[in-house]
């Protein structure tokens, strides 16, 4: 049996009795988990279990829960297997028909979410963002049109960037930053996506763990039309890429349809 137990820092008495009755308990990180072991006086034998030793350590532990034995998989923060190594033993576990258990805990998406004040009733978890430029904004072009929030994970030190290419492609829409959430230090800042990425590239990274919540697709009433004629204008005095940036913050459509406008008429213009 395989049971992965969400963050340790929001412990529930079921996880704490699944941890004593474990055969083996695979963590992140030894010293992490041992710091809660130690303060519940919690002596099960633990392992690092991580992205770097995985193939090394996997088939081992597939050969324990093949002789039966009861497996606990616990992550240094958040939930196993949101964006944690866990997967891989999760996945391996199931293709060979082990039970596996889930012991809910905390998890800084869904917490983020909640907190957020955003639509709760349709939402998308993206993880994490790629850390170039390029890819993120091609990312993130793919949702735009998602009915529904967006949820996603971000560095520290990515922040500011990611919040900037979010207001640019996916435009002005409502926001949170959600830092530290479910601990002790916990904050939330609301606001529109071009504040938030103001805020954060005047103050520098903060410390912690970071989760983004972006409202769905404004719907605003501008026609076509409206779009169009506004794109004329701005075409005037700015580049087609910036006219569009510009536009689809204004009217809150996606950056991708009003660039392939916005090219439509600067062709147009120069052909005149």
């Amino acid at each position: 049996m395989a049971t992965p137990i969400g963050n340790l820092r929001d412990i529930t008495l079921r996880a704490l009795d699944i941890l004593s009755a474990a055969n083996l308990i695979i963590c992140e990180d030894t010293r992490v988990t041992r710091k809660l072991l130690t303060r519940y006086g919690i002596a099960t034998r633990s392992i690092s279990y991580n992205d770097h030793n995985a193939p090394k350590v996997l088939p081992g532990l597939m050969e324990r829960l093949n002789h039966g034995e009861s497996l606990a998989l616990v992550s240094d923060a958040g939930t196993p297997l949101i964006s944690d190594p866990g997967f891989k033993l999760v996945e391996a576990a199931t293709q060979q028909g082990i039970p596996v258990f889930p012991v809910p805990g905390a998890n800084a998406a869904l917490a983020g979410l909640v907190a957020s004040g955003l639509p709760t009733d349709s939402f998308f978890f993206a993880g994490f963002l790629p850390p170039k430029q390029g890819a993120r904004r091609a990312r993130l072009t793919e949702l735009a049109e998602i009915p529904g929030s967006l949820v996603f994970y971000e560095s520290a030190n990515r922040l500011a960037a990611s919040l900037d290419d979010m207001q640019t492609v996916l435009g002005d829409r409502p926001a949170s930053v959600a830092r530290e959430i479910t601990k002790l230090h916990e904050e939330v800042i609301r606001g529109s996506l071009v504040y938030l990425a103001e805020n954060y590239a005047q103050q520098g990274a903060p410390r912690g763990e970071i989760v983004i919540v972006v409202g769905p697709p404004l719907q605003r009433d501008a026609s076509d039309e409206d779009v169009h004629a506004a794109l004329l204008e701005a075409l005037q005095t700015m580049s087609v890429r910036d006219a569009a940036a510009s536009i689809s913050r204004d009217f809150g459509r996606a950056r991708r349809d009003v660039y392939a406008i916005a090219i439509g008429l600067s062709r147009k213009d120069a052909s005149a």
